[in-house]
């Protein structure tokens, strides 16, 4: 009879060995804490909601108003101010996932997030938003001008405190949220010491607020009957007020960018043609095919209605591209 050596790790019934068991000790480690820190960086990375990054192109959106974008020092300034943004964005992130990781986990689809998920530990969280937050606007003294860091501190600061407690108080909400739009393309004019046009800033902030309602009632419409599943300040507001603000928003955005437009008149002598007051209509267009989703309460995500929709994102090119041909004189 054969004698049988014994088994080690053998798997008992219903259970089955674990592939680790079958590698050496020490590369089993190793790879274990190797798999952890890129599962770490990739859960950190996908904290900061890098989609998101799409917004903090707004910095652009003054200097490209001006005809300033184009020389070397701008375009230095500008990619340095995104990155900063972008950071302060990400601190943002961090520190609001941290702080909600408790209720994200009773969430059917926040429980997915990596700090609630456990991916990220809630003290890394707070530790790299921490860093993040302060650092962005330190660098921003030694290489900004003044009004920049300044500008990133205050963003900050609106923000968290809209995470701790303004996110509950209702308009001011949304009040929040367009402001940290408006930031976003008033601080490239910031940068490069541009005068920002009157215009310039209720058009944007008014565009603002029209895709911020616009998301709002979307999600109300969506949580009709599932009350408290989203957002709990939703229930406070009624559909009919957010439908009101984002029409509203939609109109003075309209008649502030054909101010813009009608602004100095005449056409140029080095222009071709009315760049600026044929751009109104691409405006329009592009307002009036959105306010489709708005109305259908599939708004919910800006960059997603505007990259998702084939007609959408022709009428965004077509008015950029009489934009770019109006601020060039062309």
């Amino acid at each position: 009879m054969t004698e049988t050596a014994p088994l080690t790790n053998a798997a008992r019934p219903g259970e089955t060995t674990l592939p680790e068991l079958r590698t050496p000790p020490g590369q089993s480690a190793a790879g274990a804490r190797e798999r952890t820190a890129l599962a770490l960086l990739g859960g950190l990375l996908r904290t900061t909601r890098p989609k998101q990054w799409v917004k903090n192109s707004l910095v652009v959106a003054a200097p490209a108003a001006a005809g300033q974008l184009f020389s070397r020092h701008a375009l230095t300034q500008v990619a340095l101010v995104f990155v900063l943004f972008t950071a302060c964005a990400a601190a943002v992130y961090l520190i609001n996932d941290a702080r909600d990781a408790e209720a994200d986990r009773a969430h059917p689809t926040k429980c997915r997030r990596p700090v609630a998920a456990g991916v990220v530990p809630v003290p890394v969280a707070y530790g790299v938003g921490g860093t993040l937050a302060v650092l962005a606007p330190a660098v921003a003294v030694w290489l900004t001008p003044p009004f920049v860091p300044a500008l990133l501190a205050a963003y900050v600061g609106m923000q968290l405190a809209y995470c701790v407690s303004l996110k509950h108080v209702l308009v001011v909400d949304l009040v929040v949220v367009t402001t940290g739009f408006l930031m976003r393309a008033v601080i490239g004019g910031v940068a490069l010491g541009i005068p920002l046009s009157r215009w310039f800033l209720i058009t944007t902030g008014f565009v603002a607020l029209f895709m911020v309602s616009a998301k709002r009632y979307s999600e109300a419409v969506q949580m009709a009957g599932k009350a408290g599943a989203t957002r709990a300040l939703l229930t406070e507001y009624t559909t009919g007020y957010l439908r009101f603000v984002w029409q509203l928003a939609a109109g003075v955005a309209v008649l502030a960018y054909c101010m813009w437009a009608l602004e100095e008149g005449g056409v140029p002598q080095e222009s071709v043609l009315p760049w600026r007051q044929l751009s109104m209509i691409a405006f329009i267009l592009a307002i009036l095919r959105y306010a489709v989703f708005a109305d259908r309460g599939t708004a919910g995500e800006p960059e997603e209605v505007v990259l998702g929709d084939r007609a959408l994102a022709l009428i965004g090119l077509a008015w950029l591209t009489m934009y770019g041909l109006a601020v060039a004189n062309w």
